[in-house]
């Protein structure tokens, strides 16, 4: 029996990867003994328990990005959790070592090595993370999401995709999407949405104040899906053809119905919208260290895309690209077969193979 220690978490960006590459172990051999790493305060605390995996933990210890105490504690603070981690590899016999990124990652990939247990690395972002960048020095196999992605020996596998996304048959499944969001299957469909917590500018430039672009885009004849985020207190005109949601519980059926979308650049967003083919306008989050521009660069690149800078994101702008865009079906299906031809759908069938090479040694 093989036993798998997948470290990762604190973000959907890392937790939902991780479980996807979980998910296929546990089908492909339901006798492995598939283990997560996280810490207690990440968002793998609720949802790898929720889905039915043994969560191990370690300390939460940040890199200090400044000569302060933190700073200072920090050495003797990550080898208390590399100690963690090798107790963890050693009491459960782990055979190999995954890493997706964040705080369990960096002392994974030490405690792996100290240990003599092969580990791989997978990136989700196109500008890599710090635990990333010092694994895949040593690491047997090292797999990234996005073309481009800055990281030693790295090969691009795409991304662990849900099996709902991977299998999803959107033409199948539209009258269901169109009766759950009370819009008419036979109108086309933008979606926005910002992720869980929303988008303000998103939200700012469809739908609040007198001039909201949301009344442009049905008076255009499309209908908008709206998904402003759980804290949004942006209130549903309750206008037919346009649906007002805090969070999108069905992803799959909003994918299913989305005949162009509008959207933050998050790296699991970008690489679930490219695997299935959908024209995009990316507004990417400009706080951070600009990655979310860099993980729709590729498809940009390939005119599957387009990139609107978040700061000159308005209801304006809304009116002066984003409208005649819909009535430009040549556009439109233009970019959408350029879409499906960046999108990777089996990026969870390459992390196995690249954690089946790593056990073959």
């Amino acid at each position: 029996m093989t036993t798998y220690l997948l470290a990762g978490g604190g973000t959907a960006g890392h937790v939902n990867p991780l479980l996807a590459v979980a998910d296929a172990l546990r089908a492909r051999d339901p006798e492995a003994d598939v283990l997560v790493l996280g810490t207690r305060e990440g968002l793998e605390a609720r949802l790898v328990p929720e889905r039915g995996y043994e969560l191990l933990f370690v300390d939460k210890v940040p890199f200090p990005r400044r000569p302060n105490g933190a700073a200072a504690a920090f050495p003797a603070r990550f080898q208390r959790a590399i100690g963690q981690v090798r107790r963890h590899i050693a009491e459960r016999g782990v055979d190999v070592v995954v890493g997706f990124g964040g705080y369990a990652s960096a002392p994974a990939y030490v405690a792996a090595r100290r240990e003599r247990v092969p580990f791989v690395v997978h990136e989700a972002n196109a500008r890599p993370g710090l635990a990333n960048v010092l694994g895949a020095r040593r690491a047997a196999g090292v797999g990234v999401a996005f073309e481009g992605t800055p990281l030693k020996r790295s090969r691009v596998v795409g991304m662990p995709l849900r099996d709902e996304i991977v299998t999803l048959d959107r033409a199948a499944l539209r009258a269901e999407a169109a009766a759950y969001f009370g819009l008419d299957a036979e109108r086309p469909v933008l979606l926005v949405f910002g992720g869980s917590l929303g988008a303000q500018r998103l939200n700012e430039a469809f739908g609040e104040g007198h001039g909201a672009a949301w009344r442009d885009v049905v008076d255009a004849g499309w209908q908008l899906l709206h998904a402003t985020g759980e804290r949004s207190e942006l209130t549903d005109p309750g206008v037919p053809g346009y649906a007002v949601v805090r969070y999108l519980d069905r992803m799959d059926l909003a994918f299913a119905l989305a005949d162009v979308i509008v959207s933050r650049a998050g790296a699991a967003t970008v690489s679930e919208i490219s695997a299935l083919g959908i024209p995009t306008m990316y507004v990417p989050y400009a706080v951070g260290n600009g990655e979310q521009a860099l993980n729709a660069a590729s498809a940009v690149r390939a005119g599957a895309a387009v990139l609107i800078p978040d700061a000159g994101f308005t209801g304006d702008r809304v009116r002066a690209e984003v409208v005649p865009f819909l009535a430009d079906d040549t556009r439109r299906a233009a970019m959408a077969e350029a879409a499906a031809s960046v999108g990777i759908k089996n990026g969870t069938d390459n992390v196995v193979a690249m954690i089946d090479e790593a056990l073959r040694g």
